[in-house]
């Protein structure tokens, strides 16, 4: 690390901290040719993989457009925005917990789908409508029968 007075490159860590609940680490350092103190952050880096899309176009992953169709589902429904964003970001560590550079369009979909089936059944059955194509109302019963199956065994 340099000396952000002197520019040289000997530094010592005098004391660090976990801050950030456990996600950064503080370090107080000294630089050992002119003595001044200074604080450095340091977090890990995780990248956000690109998408692949259905027709092999690989795309830079895009926040906004997660958000905005996880909102589509959820227009006019009872949940926060701050549950929301909770979820958003689940899945953007889900994605960075992979480790891969790229991933299929199809794992954030199913991603979306797990989340919006915690926040509201009913954005889930929206946007699962939206996703898997639903061509007939047979396929909006399966699905619902699907969530009154899964809640009936948690009970």
């Amino acid at each position: 690390m340099h000396c952000p007075f002197c520019s040289a490159t000997d530094t010592k860590v005098i004391d660090s901290r976990l801050v950030s609940d456990g996600y950064q680490v503080r370090r107080r350092r000294e630089c050992l040719q002119c003595r001044e103190r200074f604080t450095t952050f340091e977090i890990a880096e995780l990248v956000t993989p690109k998408i692949i899309k259905s027709n092999d176009n690989r795309v830079p992953f895009d926040e906004k457009k997660l958000r905005s169709g996880m909102m589509r589902a959820l227009e006019k429904r009872p949940v926060s925005a701050d549950d929301v964003e909770k979820s958003v970001n689940h899945i953007i560590h889900q994605l960075q917990a992979t480790g891969e550079r790229e991933v299929p369009s199809k794992l954030v979909g199913t991603l979306v789908m797990e989340e919006l089936k915690k926040l509201d059944k009913v954005a889930y059955i929206r946007f699962a409508s939206v996703y898997l194509s639903f061509d007939d109302i047979k396929q909006f019963g399966d699905e619902i029968e699907k969530l009154t199956d899964e809640a009936k065994s948690r009970d």
